[in-house]
């Protein structure tokens, strides 16, 4: 007789619909990355208006004009009350040039008003309001952004609501409130290029830009000015108080071709759309920072990468859902590693929802949140039962095999815990008393994703010291590992080519790390597939036995 783990064989119908899941999703994966190519084709490749073919719109700087730059500031986004920033005579368009001036503030500007800047590019020797051939672009050289005042640590706030009930109102707390940053940068781009346009075929994005007058019987286009947009960064502004009466303003200027010029656009749109989506300043920084200061090359590479990261994550995602709902029992597996994840995802989720973080960011990591519950509840073999009107919690039973997992895992635990303790708790009472936070429960969340960003890592010990215990590594899912090994070296490689904080370098490497130390174990102990407990069913050796 032999046991009655025997699983079924799969059948061809089983295997005909994994396989079919496969192809639907390498399918949606190829149209997505031609559609990607088809999108990137047409930013490096617009085709010219042939002379006498169609209805063809030539460049306004094809005639080589004497051209003169005007920069103005003003209250207003209109023409009227202008004052003077920079004037630029003999403007050359293929040139590259960076100049730093003083711009004067109004009076309206210092008590936390709006500045803006006129930019002008018009005929050399007359007028911007007098040239009907000018183009001019506006754009603010303030910005409210939210600013946190300087408070009283959490402890004397405290304090002082203790003294004084009466004025708990008035104690000291956080308030934001938006206040008028400087720009200190403003970047100039114009499309240098002497290029012919059809008018049938004209693009949607060159459209917006474009200004065209009759001269004769062509259509000519007067130049395409642009100001930069993504060039503008957190870290360059400059708050404005009511003392300062004048502020540095770097005014940059470079010539781009028709293919950067409408590359530009396209990502400067991107950043609008982001605002939409809800995300905050500080993500969008991020995101300009990768754009700006890295090549252009090195963006396209990293699109093409990314879409194989989603790829990878969702493969994970499916194959661990399906690992753990037929998983019926837990032979092998730490209770303390799924608990431990559970803890962290709920943790960060919290967090997010504290810094108001977008919902592209929060659904899926509330997602995830739930999928990690629902592993503590089948890890602890937890089941609820809805009878009429109240609900009954039955916790089943653990065999010989699973108790001594348990040990096993209680064991690794309680070592791990006598380092990771005393650590958390200690850097929890320094925050407490070196840094500021707007109430004890911003002080909790922050120490404790503190805690699981230094540690987190070391909730996988746990697994690897039951696989030493038991010598096995047939009950771990090991293409799920595949997969998020897949996504980690691909988090390793962005970590140093991109500027990324040390302490998520360092996480990289540290699970990259703790899977080769899997990989080890998987080298080390050979899986043996006579044994039922390892995946849960027996294996095809034990039903070659059987038919025997």
């Amino acid at each position: 007789m032999f046991p009655s783990c025997y699983s079924k064989p799969t059948s061809s119908k089983d295997l005909f619909k994994r396989t079919n899941l496969t192809k639907i999703l390498l399918g949606v994966f190829v149209v997505y990355m031609s559609h990607t190519c088809w999108v990137i084709y047409g930013f490096v490749y617009t085709k010219p208006c042939e002379r006498g073919k169609g209805d063809c719109i030539s460049s306004y700087l094809a005639e080589r004009p004497r051209l003169q730059l005007s920069i103005f500031s003003s209250l207003r986004p209109d023409h009227s009350e202008l004052n003077l920033i920079i004037n630029i005579d003999d403007f050359d368009i293929h040139s590259k040039f960076e100049r730093v001036v003083n711009v004067s503030l109004p009076l309206a500007t210092r008590n936390n008003g709006t500045l803006h800047t006129l930019v002008y590019v018009h005929k050399f020797g007359v007028s911007p309001l007098q040239d009907n051939r000018q183009v001019h672009h506006v754009a603010q050289l303030s910005t409210y952004m939210m600013s946190r005042e300087n408070l009283s640590s959490a402890k004397e706030v405290l304090k002082v609501r203790q003294l004084s009930q009466k004025h708990a109102a008035t104690a000291p707390r956080v308030v934001d409130r938006p206040i008028s940053h400087w720009r200190s940068r403003l970047t100039l781009n114009m499309m240098s290029e002497d290029f012919t346009f059809n008018r049938g075929t004209l693009p949607s994005d060159v459209r917006r830009y474009m200004r065209v007058f009759q001269d004769e019987n062509r259509m000519v286009y007067l130049p395409l000015l642009h100001i930069d947009e993504l060039s503008v960064r957190v870290k360059d502004m400059m708050e404005i108080n009511g003392s300062t009466t004048k502020l540095p303003l770097t005014i940059s200027y470079e010539g781009l071709s028709l293919r950067q010029f409408r590359l530009w656009i396209h990502m400067q749109d991107v950043m609008f759309s982001l605002k939409r989506f809800g995300f905050t300043e500080v993500n969008i920084d991020e995101i300009k920072g990768v754009l700006v200061d890295h090549n252009l090359y090195l963006l396209a590479l990293t699109t093409l990468v990314t879409a194989f990261h989603f790829i990878f994550e969702f493969l994970a995602f499916k194959n661990d859902i399906s690992f753990w709902r037929k998983k019926k029992n837990m032979v092998g597996m730490s209770r303390k590693t799924v608990l431990w994840r559970c803890f962290s995802t709920i943790v960060i989720l919290l967090k997010m929802l504290e810094e108001r973080s977008s919902l592209l960011g929060l659904i899926p990591v509330g997602i995830g949140t739930t999928i990690e519950v629902w592993k503590v509840k089948k890890v602890s073999k937890i089941q609820l039962q809805w009878r009429t009107s109240r609900s009954i919690v039955h916790v089943g039973k653990f065999d010989e095999s699973e108790r001594k997992t348990i040990q096993h895992d209680t064991q690794a635990m309680k070592c791990l815990s006598y380092l990771v303790y005393p650590l958390s708790i200690s850097g929890a009472i320094f925050s407490l008393v070196y840094l500021r936070y707007k109430n004890y429960y911003s002080w909790l969340i922050n120490s404790l994703v503190s805690g699981i960003y230094a540690f987190g890592f070391l909730s996988m010990a746990p697994q690897l010291f039951i696989n030493f215990k038991l010598k096995s590594v047939g009950h771990l899912q090991w293409n799920v590992l595949m997969y998020k090994a897949v996504n980690t070296f691909v988090n390793d490689v962005f970590a140093c080519v991109f500027s990324t904080h040390p302490s998520h370098q360092l996480g990289c490497f540290r699970d990259e790390i703790l899977f080769l130390l899997y990989l080890y174990q998987r080298r080390l102990y050979s899986t043996n597939k006579t044994r039922c407990r390892e995946y849960g069913s027996c294996h095809h050796n034990h039903r070659k036995l059987k038919a025997q």
